[in-house]
């Protein structure tokens, strides 16, 4: 189990992996993805809400932008792939600030106040 500033990092890597796995299906050129569950059954799909349904998360930062893409399409319908890449992006930042020895909780009300 890891602690502290490392625990930090493997969260927002975690996090990123999954943001980045959506940044790739935005636009006109935006790539279909394709998941296969335990059962073979394929679905190819380049809508963010459908890949973050189908998908099998263990992380449970990872599981955190699952629920945000999942709270995003039932509130609003539209937008969840946005949403998890802002997300993958602003922690993409954090990340920059904390190796530059930046405390977390000031990073945080950084963003709050932005």
């Amino acid at each position: 189990r890891t602690k502290g500033l490392e625990a930090h990092k493997a969260n927002i890597v975690a996090a990123k992996t999954v943001a980045n796995l959506l940044k790739t299906s935005l636009g006109p050129k935006g790539m279909d993805k394709m998941l296969i569950s335990p059962d073979s059954d394929v679905i190819v799909s380049n809508d963010g809400a459908t890949i973050m349904e189908h998908m099998e998360v263990e992380h449970q930062t990872a599981k955190l932008l699952v629920e945000l893409s999942k709270s995003q399409d039932n509130e609003i319908g539209d937008g969840t792939t946005g949403v998890v890449v802002i997300a993958g992006a602003l922690l993409e930042q954090a990340q920059i600030l904390l190796d530059k020895g930046i405390h977390p909780l000031k990073i945080a009300d950084g963003f709050e106040k932005a």
